[in-house]
């Protein structure tokens, strides 16, 4: 069975962090990486991300369809971006290199390439640390985070019970599919691909009747207990920050001072090579 936005339990450094110092640090990290395309921030925050991804014990097949969809995404992004605007490398850098021509206004250069080279850097520099966030902050402790920088407590639960619903929602459409095809539904890759397709949906309906009744019983839980009553709740799971916490902030913010600096030093977020 396929594991999506799972919590993984480890004993690790990042496991230890509080859910709100993951946060903090994931938002600064994103803003770091998203207001500059300066190719050497770039270049160094993937090599930090797989360190820290490294350290965490999360093993890649732990991760594995995650990141095969987000390569997917990846490519299909750099595809498109080609296909509807095949010299905006060009517009950004003010200079033109040619490679070689492929067909009419498809001309492969040197200034689109570089482009596109700093778009995977973007996904490789976020993607690992947003699965490391998932994966080392237990969803109780993220609702806690969410809290504790200021997100009203009935959402920040609410997010928590989406994390928690997403592996039952799994293990219950893997049990269904299994008793599906008890029944005699085709499922494997022997069936035509529309086939399975229309079996896939048979799937969908008892999965949605015991999604509905889990609501209810999850309602009715919170209800009894008088659950949005009270302006504050205090947190099971809520830890308290450590030195390792300021330093992890503090090097957050420290990416994003040097996404800014280089900012100004290169006269907007894109670094030229191509200028002599």
């Amino acid at each position: 069975m396929i594991n999506i936005f799972n919590y993984i339990e480890r004993n690790s450094p990042i496991h230890k962090l509080t859910g709100a110092t993951k946060l903090i640090v994931m938002l600064l990290w994103s803003l770091g990486a998203m207001v500059t395309y300066d190719t050497r921030i770039l270049a160094i925050m993937p090599i930090i991300s797989f360190f820290l991804f490294a350290i965490s014990k999360i093993r890649l097949k732990d991760v594995s369809f995650m990141i095969g969809f987000t390569l997917i995404f990846m490519l299909l992004n750099n595809i498109l971006i080609f296909l509807f605007s095949p010299t905006h490398g060009v517009s950004i850098y003010g200079s033109s290199h040619e490679v070689f021509s492929i067909l009419g206004p498809y001309v492969i250069t040197w200034e689109q390439l570089f482009y596109h080279l700093n778009l995977v850097l973007k996904y490789l520099s976020t993607i690992p640390i947003v699965l490391l966030f998932i994966c080392t902050t237990h969803p109780s402790e993220f609702a806690a985070s969410l809290n504790k920088i200021g997100v009203p407590y009935s959402i920040a639960y609410a997010v928590s019970l989406s994390l928690r619903y997403i592996p039952d929602i799994q293990r219950e459409y893997h049990d269904i599919a299994q008793a599906q095809q008890a029944r005699g539904l085709e499922m494997s890759k022997k069936a035509p691909f529309f086939k399975r397709l229309k079996n896939g949906a048979a799937i969908l309906m008892p999965l949605i009747m015991l999604s509905i009744d889990k609501i209810e019983v999850i309602s009715n839980a919170m209800e009894l207990r008088s659950f949005g009553q009270n302006k504050k709740r205090t947190w099971y799971t809520e830890g308290r920050f450590t030195k390792w916490d300021i330093v992890a902030i503090t090097l957050g913010l420290a990416l994003v001072v040097a996404s800014f600096v280089m900012n100004y030093v290169n006269g907007g977020r894109f670094w030229n090579p191509f200028i002599r």
